[in-house]
């Protein structure tokens, strides 16, 4: 029996029960089946006394077929955890960066944070496709207005999106025939005050982009197409007619030995690559949605079981220090 944490996010956690579309139903529901005992809080709920690191948690339990948490708080020693998932969604602001803080101070060596403090401030989620050169399209950030026209003219379609939301928020699809080129730079650059990622546009968009799966050092052989709705060009709603059946090409099968060696290294274990034709746009590593009640339905498994399977026996080889870093 283990003790696990997961830091989840606000919403999530007013809205504990029966929400199956969030992967963190599912996997404190395949925990708290495997008899483990397993509690929740929120980012806030993290705070430190001197040197050590405490949570005010709230115990997670089951009852046919859904999770609850108790109404009681404890105070728990975060060192006291086997292993911490770490959560809660963009943006990462101050408080996302100083809650990392707080999981920084953790000491015991056979805590495993999923991902790292460390990995969460310094691998930006847009940024950080920039260290898998070949694998990415072009791009440029800035909050340059100049820079930006520049590589909207030379590549003729571009799409910008802000560096610390998720979901799609605030991004910005623009072609150079546009006839708000100035507005929406503006507004996407908050008037030359904020750097984005500026992206060249891949046309196979059209078609969905993936979300390739890795945990633990392993790309599952499941995964969906994310399509857009009638009324955008990107995917941002979370339903069966938007979420498609999809299978990994031979390239994006090359991507996890490209990548599992810097994710290691990095502390990402886990991690959802969104892929347009073999082309990485996007490493989602604060709280990747693994589409798991989606998946489960599309090709009839269970997925969170092969999931916790995974990081169930990473974690276990690496407290008994048989996978290094």
């Amino acid at each position: 029996m283990k003790n696990v944490l997961f830091v989840i996010d606000e919403l999530e956690f007013k809205y504990f029960e029966f929400n199956r579309l969030v992967t963190n139903f599912w996997l404190i529901r395949e925990y708290l089946l495997r008899d483990n005992n397993v509690f929740v809080l929120t980012k806030n709920m993290l705070f430190q006394k001197n040197n050590i690191p405490f949570g005010i948690c709230r115990k997670a339990f089951y009852k046919p077929d859904n999770i609850y948490k108790e109404n009681e708080t404890q105070i728990i020693n975060l060192n006291e955890f086997d292993t911490i998932f770490f959560r809660p969604d963009p943006p990462v602001d101050i408080d996302y960066i100083n809650s990392s803080y707080i999981l920084s101070y953790i000491s015991n060596p056979n805590t495993i944070i999923l991902n790292s403090p460390y990995a969460i401030r310094e691998k930006n989620e847009k940024l950080y496709v920039n260290e898998f050169q070949g694998l990415i399209p072009e791009n440029v950030i800035t909050s340059n207005d100049k820079v930006i026209k520049e590589f909207l003219f030379e590549k003729n379609e571009i799409i910008i999106k802000p560096t610390n939301r998720c979901f799609g928020s605030g991004v910005f699809y623009l072609s150079k025939d546009d006839k708000n080129i100035n507005s929406i730079i503006q507004t996407a650059t908050n008037n030359g005050k904020t750097s984005v990622m500026v992206q060249e546009y891949l046309p196979q968009i059209k078609d969905g982009d993936k979300r390739l799966i890795y945990i633990c050092g392993k790309i599952f052989d499941y995964c969906v197409k994310k399509v857009a709705t009638n009324d955008d060009f990107k995917f941002n709603e979370h339903n069966e007619n938007t979420l498609k059946f999809a299978e990994l090409s031979d390239k994006e099968r090359l991507i996890e030995a490209q990548v599992k060696d810097k994710f290691e290294h990095d502390g990402i274990y886990l991690a959802g690559l969104d892929v347009i034709d073999g082309k990485i746009i996007e490493i989602n590593i604060t709280s990747p949605c693994f589409f798991i009640n989606e998946i489960n339905n599309i090709f009839g498994i269970n997925f969170e079981k092969m999931i916790t399977d995974r990081i169930e026996s990473y974690t276990e080889a690496k407290t008994k220090n048989l996978i290094k870093i």
